[in-house]
């Protein structure tokens, strides 16, 4: 038996270990504080009117959340979001249409998901983002973006509900 061959069966052997006990790499507390974004959303502006759907879906073992929004107006996005054991931090780099990169990095905050990251605006200057998703008792969840420039002022961005999808909401 080769050293690679052992190394190969000793890894399969984790992995049967793992999956038969049920528990895999991300299944710990910290890497789940961020699944009550998980889901088939409506996502609506202030003003009440949609102003998008969201797909959320856990992948790769469950330990990356993907998110897929898009707009009746053609505008869409993505977003990968995990727990970084190593830095103990969540992380979310989010791409979109229009050709915007967000780095953001947080965690759990009185109960709410606060992301925050520094860029720079398509002007060439520094803009801040802060992003706090509030998971509401009735199932929805409130994304609140604040966006701060050079003179430091938070203003609102976008502030959203997301609403269980009617498509796939059971009667």
């Amino acid at each position: 038996m080769t050293y690679r061959h052992i190394i190969r069966t000793l890894g399969m052997a984790v992995l049967l270990a793992t999956s038969l006990a049920g528990a895999g790499p991300c299944d710990g507390p910290d890497h789940r504080a961020f699944d009550f974004w998980v889901g088939e959303w409506d996502v609506y502006g202030k003003n009440g009117k949609l102003a998008g759907t969201n797909t959320i879906t856990r992948e790769y073992n469950s330990c990356v959340i993907h998110e897929h929004y898009s707009t009746p107006r053609g505008y869409s996005g993505e977003s990968f979001n995990m727990y970084d054991a190593g830095r103990k931090i969540w992380h979310q780099t989010w791409v979109d249409s229009t050709g915007t990169l967000l780095l953001l990095d947080g965690g759990v905050q009185d109960g709410k998901m606060v992301l925050e990251g520094s860029a720079v605006a398509k002007n060439g200057k520094p803009i801040k983002h802060r992003i706090t998703f509030t998971p509401n008792p009735d199932g929805t969840v409130r994304q609140f973006w604040q966006s701060a420039g050079e003179d430091g002022d938070w203003k609102t961005a976008f502030d959203g509900l997301y609403r269980p999808s009617e498509a796939t909401a059971t009667p």
